[in-house]
């Protein structure tokens, strides 16, 4: 599924599920909260649902409550009227007032500090604001649309986020899965971003290098791949190696596995090619007994030998299953 003009970019079964369940909402008023890691494009939905609505042709107003400092916060969201506190030099219409008859997207709401949490509350259950310092309030008409990189039930266990907040920006939960359980969508994303980052170039992702790409587990999610690609792009010519890419996805590959594992091979002089050979092997499967926690399946698969092959072997250099 290739929603490219939203940039939501995806042919995993998971994610269509999510923009499916998406599609459903958009043109209601209920309040969106978005779940999921740093990075999945919670974002890059909240722009999707404002886009795809009835409200599309209204404002969407965004903004990162953990970038805004606590005694900002009330002014920047509901505003203020002149000489409410000291600078305060003029009027000032609060991002709730800005984004009337539009959309409002508040990321990382569980960063939200308490006081605050009362009186968006307020805001969001009366449907008016009352700026910092005024003495009427301002009736606004917005949709909400929160994102949390944590689940929010746990913070109201915790006591650091009011329960009544939760139940009433909770109405269509939304749950990002991170990349690493969508491995399936790299291939099309890092395409995507190919094309979007150097489209003059014609840039190609080599087989070695795409495994690699595969093999990792993003913690940074879509926003770190999107980095990645976006550095490549730059230095790249033709076709992507694993040679292009940063240290961490390359640790993997079976030149530097193989160098970093046998190292004493190379510098203790007086081995005969027999023992050089031996001390690969045995080290090698070692490493990738390490890496499986010991399961010989997962290890002989690693190294590209036969279940039987890599037991005889195992068998030969005196190697104990339960030693990994």
């Amino acid at each position: 599924m290739n929603r490219e003009s939203l940039a939501i970019i995806t042919q995993n079964a998971r994610m269509r599920e999510v923009i499916e369940k998406v599609d459903k909402t958009v043109n209601s008023d209920a309040s969106v909260l978005l779940v999921g890691e740093t990075g999945v494009g919670k974002e890059i939905f909240a722009e999707y649902i404002h886009r795809t609505s009835n409200r599309s042709g209204n404002p969407f107003v965004k903004i990162s409550l953990s970038a805004m400092p606590a005694e900002l916060l009330e002014s920047e969201l509901f505003g203020h009227v002149k000489g409410a506190f000291t600078n305060a030099m003029y009027e000032k219409k609060g991002l709730f007032e800005i984004a009337d008859s539009g959309s409002i997207f508040l990321d990382d709401i569980d960063d939200v500090p308490l006081q605050i949490q009362s009186k968006l509350l307020r805001a969001l259950e009366s449907r008016e604001i009352l700026p910092v310092g005024a003495t009427s309030p301002v009736p606004i008409d917005v949709r909400l649309i929160s994102a949390s990189k944590v689940n929010l039930k746990e913070l109201v266990k915790k006591n650091i986020f009011r329960a009544d907040l939760f139940y009433r920006i909770n109405v269509v939960p939304i749950y990002i899965p991170p990349l690493r359980e969508r491995k399936d969508d790299i291939p099309p994303l890092i395409e995507y971003f190919l094309k979007q980052f150097a489209p003059e170039k014609n840039l190609k992702i080599s087989p070695e290098c795409l495994k690699l790409l595969l093999d990792y587990d993003w913690p940074g999610n879509v926003r770190e791949l999107r980095n990645l690609i976006q550095r490549l792009t730059l230095f790249a010519k033709d076709v992507i190696t694993p040679l292009d890419l940063p240290p961490e996805l390359r640790k993997n590959a079976p030149l530097e596995y193989l160098l970093k594992s046998c190292d004493k091979c190379f510098i203790n002089g007086g081995l005969k090619l027999t023992d050089v050979v031996s001390c690969l092997e045995k080290n090698l499967i070692e490493k990738a007994l390490a890496k499986s926690k010991g399961n010989q399946s997962e290890a002989s698969r690693y190294l590209g030998l036969s279940l039987s092959t890599f037991r005889d072997k195992m068998r030969k250099y005196k190697i104990e299953r339960q030693s990994f």
